[in-house]
């Protein structure tokens, strides 16, 4: 499924495609210019991005809150919660709309995964999510076991087009909902940084569309949230291959499998060895769109059997 081991992945759409996807994906604000709107789009892969170690060292808790920008200017809050303990892991995000935004289209949402940690990652069982604006309201149930689909629900249904791709069945095995993608497993005991932590393939499916996020090392930056953690991030590079779902006709999608420029910034969490997004940008026509933890607060939990997890240092 991965070439570095299974691994953890929402405010407009293709951006929420990307994105940790621990941020429930806000629909498309559709007042907006086309441009905007389409910018709007690379800034649902961002919150699509942002979304596993063996028990004896997997019990930590994460924290976060998040910022949302185009080209400088605010779209978007959002908040994470991720609590990894005794075998298993819990995450819920919540988002809304805020800024220039906010003053055409209202708009928030809300996600949840839970599943089990193995000794490969971490293994979904549910996702849900959550979304509305002033004028639509859309819902997502997803059922997984054994990395496989057992139950979609979708409300609104997905709309009939002759471009679209369909969803086979196939296409719903060994996949990985969007939240759960966000995540990263460092398997072993070495360093958290290692560019070998970033080399991973993503089979995603957000109950719509199955699609592949293909990352690869950049580099190592030192990152500081106001709040919270100061250190250091992976940094890796993402490519966007869809698979299912999509209309193949769209500019929004082309333009995606196209982009070069998608990053996301890994953190630790401390007590674990899950990395989480930090931050994630991606290139658009009218500038960049990026997601910034204004928070980042990670402590180690204690297991219900007994004393503090400990985790390599980063």
């Amino acid at each position: 499924m991965s070439r570095g081991g299974r691994s953890l992945s929402v405010m407009s759409r293709p951006l929420s495609r990307l994105l940790p996807s621990h941020l429930p994906r806000l629909p498309s604000p559709s007042r907006l210019p086309r441009s905007l709107a389409t910018a709007g789009g690379a800034a649902g892969i961002l919150a699509g991005i942002l979304a596993g170690a063996p028990p004896a060292f997997a019990d930590g808790k994460l924290e976060a809150r998040y910022k949302l920008s185009l080209a400088g200017l605010e779209l978007g809050r959002a908040a994470f919660l991720l609590e990894v303990d005794d075998g298993s892991y819990t995450a819920s995000g919540s988002a809304r709309l805020t800024g220039v935004v906010q003053a055409v289209s209202s708009g928030k949402g809300s996600a949840g995964a839970r599943g089990a940690v193995q000794r490969d990652g971490l293994m979904p069982r549910s996702f849900a999510m959550e979304a509305e604006t002033d004028r639509k309201a859309e819902a997502i149930r997803l059922s997984l076991a054994g990395g496989n689909v057992t139950d979609t629900k979708v409300e609104p249904p997905v709309p009939a087009a002759a471009d679209r791709v369909p969803v086979s069945d196939k296409d719903k095995r060994g996949v990985l909902d969007p939240m759960t993608a966000a995540l990263f497993l460092a398997p072993g005991s070495g360093d958290l940084m290692a560019p070998k932590n970033c080399e991973r393939l993503l089979p995603i499916y957000d109950g719509r569309q199955r699609y592949d996020l293909d990352l690869s090392f950049e580099r190592v930056d030192q990152v500081k949230a106001e709040k919270g953690y100061a250190g250091p991030a992976l940094v890796c590079r993402i490519s966007y291959k869809p698979v299912a779902g999509h209309r193949a006709n769209r500019t929004s999608v082309k333009y995606m499998t196209r982009n070069k420029d998608m990053y996301v910034w890994l953190a630790p969490v401390a007590g674990t060895r899950v990395l989480a997004p930090f931050r994630a940008s991606v290139a658009t026509a009218i500038g960049v769109a990026q997601i910034e933890a204004v928070s980042f607060q990670t402590e180690p939990m204690v297991p219900k059997g007994g004393t503090p997890s400990r985790a390599a240092a980063p």
